[in-house]
C-alpha cells in the first residue's frame, strides 16, 4: 500500500516520476484564468487566518458541506465565527473520498504550511492555530504567497466596464513577481435580456465619453475599451454563455432587438441569442486584430435553487452542469469568424464530460497558423478537475488531436491558495504520458516527453497567448 501524498503522489510509474519530478515540478506557473482581485494584490493582502484565505467565496468547498447536511448559517452565515465554519469543513472533509477537494486540501496545507497531517474534526483546533500562525507572517502575505508558488503570471476577470485601477497601481509598485494583466470577460455587454442592461451601456457610454443610440454605437464603444485593455496588457477574453449557439440576423434586426433591450422590453428567446451571437462575432473579429485568446466556457445550469438564489445571489455553489446539444453551435460560431477571415485564437470549454470528444472533433474543423493548436479544448473545468475528468479530458484529446500543444492548467478559483491545482493537474499528466510509455503505446524519449511535459506545463501557454514571460 502506498502512503498518502508521498513524493511520488498519483505518479504510478518509473517513467511518470522521471518526468514529473525531472520536468513538470521545475515549471514555473502561467495562471491564464482566475477570479481573484487585483486589488488584494496591490495591497498585499494578509488574511485574518484560514477560514478567509480557504472558505471565503469558496462554492466548491460550500458545496461539499452542504452534501454533509451542514445548516446554512455554519457555511455563509454571518452569525458564526470564522472558527465554527473550518470546523464544519474539518468535520466534512474526512467523508469526501475521491473528491478532489480532499486533494487540494492536502496539497495545500503541505506546500504551504509543511503541515503533513490531514485535516479532520480531530486535529481541526491544531491545524487552525497552525496555519494562522504562519498566515501572520509577511511572507504569507498575498505577494509572497504568488511568489512561493512560482507564478510567472496572472491573468484576472475584468468587466469592459472595469476602470483597471488596481492593474495600474500593481505595474506602478513593481512589486509582484508575478506580471498582473487583465481578461476580458463582457457578460454584462451581452446579456441584454437582464434587468440592469440599458444601464450598463450608459455606464460604458460615460466612460468612454461616446453617445449611444444605436447597436452599432454600443459595439463601437466596446471597440474603444478593447482598445484601452489590450494597452494594460490584456491577451485574451473569456464569455461565460449558457450554451454553443450562432444565429445570425441583419443589422436591421440587430438594432431592433437592441433597442427592445434598451427599454427593457420582454425579448424572446430567439431574439436574445440573435443579439448575443452577433456581439460574439463583432467581438471575435477584435480579438482576431488584437491577437487575443478567445475562451468559450458553456454548459451550466446557473442558478437553478430560485430560493437560495435569492437569499445568497450567483456563484454560491447551486449552479449545475447542463445537456443543451452544442455541436451546431460551436461549429457555426467558428464558421462565422473563418468567413469572415477573423478566426481567433480560440479555447473551447464545457461543463459537460459527454461534450469532450465533440470540442475534439469541432477543433479540428477550424485549426489555422495563428498558434499551434489555435483552436483548443480547454482542460477539465469545474465539475471535471477531478482525477478521472482530467483524464478523460486529456486522453479524449490526445485521441483526436494533438495533446503535445495543449495549454494546461488554469485554476479558475478565487483562493491565493489554489495554485497547487496545477501541481495535480502535471503529476496527473505525467502518470498518463508514462502509462503509455510503459504499456509501449509510446516510445520511451525520456528528452522529447520531457520537452513535451514542459511545453504543456508552462511552454505552450506562454507562447499561446504571447505573454512573454
Amino acid at each position: 500500500m502506498k502512503p498518502f501524498m508521498d513524493k511520488d503522489f498519483l505518479l504510478e510509474s518509473e517513467t511518470a516520476k522521471v518526468l514529473f519530478h525531472e520536468h513538470a515540478a521545475k515549471m514555473p506557473v502561467i495562471d491564464y484564468h482566475c477570479h481573484i482581485n487585483p486589488k488584494e494584490i496591490a495591497e498585499n493582502h494578509q488574511f485574518r487566518n484560514i477560514t478567509e484565505a480557504w472558505l471565503g467565496g469558496d462554492h466548491y468547498k460550500w458545496r461539499m458541506i452542504r452534501s454533509n447536511g451542514i445548516p446554512e448559517t455554519l457555511i455563509t452565515g454571518s452569525e458564526s465565527s470564522d472558527y465554527e465554519k473550518f470546523e464544519q469543513f474539518a468535520k466534512t472533509l474526512p467523508r469526501a473520498i475521491g473528491n478532489p477537494l480532499y486533494h487540494w486540501t492536502h496539497l495545500e496545507l503541505q506546500r504551504y504550511f509543511g503541515i503533513t497531517k490531514t485535516l479532520s474534526e480531530k486535529t481541526c483546533k491544531e491545524i487552525w492555530d497552525e496555519c494562522n500562525e504562519k498566515l501572520k507572517q509577511d511572507d504569507f502575505r498575498v505577494q509572497g504567497i504568488i511568489r512561493r508558488s512560482n507564478v510567472k503570471l496572472i491573468a484576472t476577470t475584468d468587466d469592459p466596464g472595469d476602470s483597471l485601477e488596481w492593474h495600474k497601481v500593481i505595474a506602478e509598485q513593481g512589486k509582484c513577481s508575478a506580471k498582473v494583466v487583465p481578461a476580458w470577460r463582457p457578460d454584462k455587454a451581452m446579456k441584454i435580456e437582464k434587468p440592469g442592461f440599458a444601464d450598463y451601456v450608459a455606464h460604458i457610454a460615460r466612460l468612454t465619453g461616446m453617445t449611444i443610440t444605436s447597436c452599432e454605437d454600443f459595439f463601437s464603444a466596446l471597440d474603444v475599451r478593447m482598445q484601452y485593455f489590450n494597452d494594460m496588457g490584456c491577451k485574451a477574453s473569456d464569455h461565460g454563455v449558457d450554451y454553443a449557439y450562432c444565429t445570425l440576423v441583419s443589422k436591421d434586426e440587430l438594432e431592433r432587438i437592441f433597442q427592445k433591450g434598451l427599454k427593457g422590453e420582454t425579448l424572446t428567446e430567439a431574439e436574445v441569442e440573435a443579439y448575443k451571437s452577433m456581439i460574439l462575432v463583432h467581438l471575435g473579429k477584435g480579438y482576431a486584430r488584437y491577437g487575443w485568446v478567445m475562451q468559450m466556457h458553456y454548459g451550466a445550469i446557473r442558478d437553478p435553487n430560485t430560493a437560495m438564489f435569492g437569499k445568497l445571489g450567483a456563484d454560491t455553489g447551486f449552479d449545475c452542469i447542463d445537456n443543451r446539444p452544442c455541436a451546431q453551435g460551436i461549429c457555426k460560431l467558428m464558421n462565422a469568424l473563418a468567413g469572415a477571415d477573423a478566426l481567433p485564437k480560440m479555447i473551447w470549454y464545457s461543463l459537460n464530460p459527454a461534450d469532450n470528444a465533440v470540442i475534439g472533433s469541432a477543433i479540428g474543423s477550424f485549426q489555422g497558423t495563428a498558434a499551434q493548436g489555435q483552436i483548443q479544448q480547454g482542460s477539465a473545468w469545474w465539475f471535471n478537475d477531478t482525477y478521472d475528468g482530467m483524464v478523460a479530458q486529456m486522453k479524449s484529446l490526445a485521441s483526436l488531436s494533438v495533446l503535445g500543444n495543449f495549454v494546461g492548467m488554469l485554476t479558475d478559483s478565487r483562493s491565493f491558495l489554489s495554485y497547487t491545482r496545477h501541481e495535480y493537474f502535471r503529476r496527473i499528466m505525467c502518470n498518463l504520458i508514462g502509462d503509455m510509455v510503459e504499456r509501449g503505446m509510446y516510445p520511451a524519449d525520456m528528452d522529447f516527453l520531457g520537452q513535451i511535459v514542459e511545453d504543456i506545463s508552462f511552454n505552450n501557454t506562454n507562447r499561446y497567448f504571447g505573454f512573454k514571460v
